[in-house]
């Protein structure tokens, strides 16, 4: 902070930069007078997508930093300048086994740390900046599974239903002082995490197309950016249902644990 901004310099942070989404994000966002902070843990993707973006006219700093050292990582946002744009991306994924095993613990902890502690973390990291200034752009990765928890993937779903809370609320509070927040909720985009995860996936998208919705429902403002429309609608539905016929229509096409 503190640091003098270039004329039309556009600042955006993304997390998970490695992931699909998230390095079609960057790819999108890559251009003249664009700066973008790309966080990831896999520099053999993070690397070579940075220099891609470098390529398309952006200025771009990469960073490897654990996502579950809290402290780390507000110290690193704390002391950049305010972004115009941040994406809170980076997630992970895990299920129950093919025979009713349950999640092992350590790995609960680890996707709630990085699903949902490190997503808080980030966005309290880069929010002062963001009041001071007077504006500002926050975007939280959900999922369409926030609506109504998989059995498949209770541990996921619980922590995407927490990062779709908290940016609803976000949005109410920070809404008068300029700053924006919105939720985004994908449904299946091809990627090596929705491969691996079981049950049907309806309506699989490819992460260019989930990346350039994204990007268009941020320009509008929108509060929840979720897709595609018959998957969010059918989610919908399971979450106003009685909770009997959700499981009960879950159960019938495939998502039965």
């Amino acid at each position: 902070m503190g640091i003098a901004e270039p004329a039309g310099q556009e600042r955006i942070l993304i997390t998970g930069a490695t992931s699909a989404i998230g390095g079609e994000l960057a790819l999108h966002y890559a251009k003249p007078g664009t700066e973008l902070t790309l966080h990831g843990r896999n520099a053999a993707i993070l690397e070579p997508l940075a220099e891609r973006c470098r390529l398309a006219g952006a200025q771009v700093k990469t960073y490897q930093l654990d996502l579950r050292d809290l402290d780390a990582l507000h110290a690193s946002l704390s002391q950049c300048a305010a972004f115009d744009l941040v994406i809170v991306n980076a997630g992970m994924n895990i299920h129950v086994g093919p025979n009713g095993e349950p999640e092992a613990w350590e790995d609960t902890e680890l996707l709630l740390d990085i699903n949902v502690k490190a997503s808080l973390r980030v966005v309290q990291s880069v929010l002062p900046a963001m009041r001071a200034r007077g504006r500002g752009q926050i975007a939280l990765m959900s999922s369409l599974a926030a609506y109504f928890g998989l059995p498949t993937t209770p541990s996921y779903s619980a922590s995407k239903a927490a990062v779709k809370a908290y940016g609803e609320g976000l949005r109410g509070w920070l809404a008068p002082e300029g700053i924006k927040v919105n939720v985004v909720m994908p449904g299946y985009v091809s990627s090596p995490m929705c491969d691996a995860m079981p049950g049907p996936k309806p309506f699989l998208w490819t992460p260019n197309k989930a990346a350039r919705r994204i990007a268009r429902g941020l320009k509008a403002n929108k509060a929840r950016i979720s897709f595609p429309f018959p998957l969010n609608l059918g989610c919908w539905f399971l979450a106003v249902l009685p909770a009997r016929v959700s499981v009960f229509i879950l159960s019938k096409i495939g998502y039965d644990a």
